[in-house]
């Protein structure tokens, strides 16, 4: 528990529709025009889009048809993750200026816990916008930042300015924050929790907070004790950025049930590619590649594949992905959720440096 006189200080950074925001940064023809990022005009998923192509009802994980079907001039763009990479790891860089606390959820968000940083500097806030102003300079960029108390509150208030805003909950003010936010908002409650949720008449975060840890436990198994934490502003997760993943892996619902391996298949390229790009980055490889598939009426399966080497390359692990995928259609009913996943975790070589091999003695 963070005690009073201890009160940690986070920032969750989030870049403003980071895919998109590249391409439109890079080629000026694309700018203030509705981008997706990912799909095709007749078939794929979006993996990002523009907030132009936003207003219009596009977003991440829409099939691209429906994507066109919304925004008739929505502009499709294949995505170059190399790239994303590359200044994900140049805003690290900025980052470590002031902290070495951070977490990186994925390429284009992390917290960063700053209660004793490397500059001395006092306020979060200020921080924070320091932050984004170095990474609008040097990037080219806008990103969004929430300052708050915990990691919870801090990843809220960065949604709550979006895009190229700053929105700080101070403890003072965070019960009563999350007494009127809708449990739709709460981060890690998913369409399926907030329906039952609604069910039992808890609507908001004050409906949470009036009910008891027992009922929130009968009700929601072991996440109900965290549930009546979030309710009262309360979430004592350090910022790990050296913790130890059991796994890598994505995810994402479908606006419309998918039917066709062809689909499916387009569906994955975005997801194997946020996996094998925290890969690189980390410098991470798994022996065990996983396939989960969540079907129509919530049936939920998965089918793995565990290797006696880790899997080498980006093409190896769709290679193994695919072949899960295949013996699953045709389909008697649609899919709406695609998720894939590498275990067995192990640190690989950095790119150019050969791999020692480990020996019996």
């Amino acid at each position: 528990m963070v005690r009073p006189e201890r009160q940690r200080k986070i920032i969750h950074v989030d870049m403003d529709a980071f895919y998109a925001s590249v391409e439109q940064r890079d080629d000026p023809d694309l700018r203030g025009k509705p981008v997706a990022v990912g799909g095709s005009r007749e078939r794929g998923v979006v993996a990002a889009a523009s907030y132009e192509a936003r207003r219009f009802g596009v977003r991440s994980a829409m099939p691209s048809i429906g994507a066109k079907r919304k925004c008739p001039d929505l502009i499709f763009v294949k995505p170059r993750f190399d790239v994303y990479r590359s200044i994900s790891r140049q805003i690290r860089t900025i980052f470590a200026e002031y902290t070495p606390l951070i977490e990186p959820l994925s390429l284009d968000e992390a917290y960063l816990d700053v209660t004793e940083n490397l500059k001395g500097i006092a306020s979060a806030t200020a921080i924070a916008e320091e932050i984004r102003a170095r990474i609008r300079a040097e990037t080219g960029l806008t990103a969004s930042a929430g300052v708050s108390y915990n990691k919870f509150l801090a990843k809220i208030a960065s949604d709550e300015r979006k895009p190229d805003g700053l929105f700080v909950i101070t403890p003072k003010r965070g019960p009563a924050f999350v007494a009127g936010l809708p449990v739709g908002k709460f981060h890690g409650i998913g369409p399926v929790t907030r329906a039952k949720m609604e069910g039992l008449g808890i609507l908001t975060g004050g409906d949470l907070r009036a009910r008891t840890s027992a009922f929130l436990q009968e009700h929601f198994g072991k996440a109900g004790p965290y549930y009546f934490s979030l309710a009262r502003g309360v979430d004592d997760r350090p910022v790990l950025p050296d913790r130890v993943r059991k796994s890598i892996g994505a995810e994402t619902t479908f606006g419309a049930d998918l039917f066709t391996v062809e689909d499916a298949r387009a569906a994955l390229e975005p997801l194997i590619d946020k996996v094998w790009s925290h890969c690189e980055t980390s410098a991470i490889r798994g022996r065990t590649a996983t396939l989960k598939v969540k079907y129509s009426d919530f049936q939920q399966i998965t089918r793995s594949r565990t290797d006696d080497v880790p899997i080498a390359s980006r093409a190896m692990f769709e290679e193994i992905v695919i072949a899960l995928l295949g013996p699953l259609f045709p389909v008697a009913k649609g899919v709406r959720l695609l998720g894939v996943a590498l275990a067995s975790l192990d640190v690989g070589p950095e790119p150019g440096v050969g791999r020692q091999l480990r020996l019996p003695l």
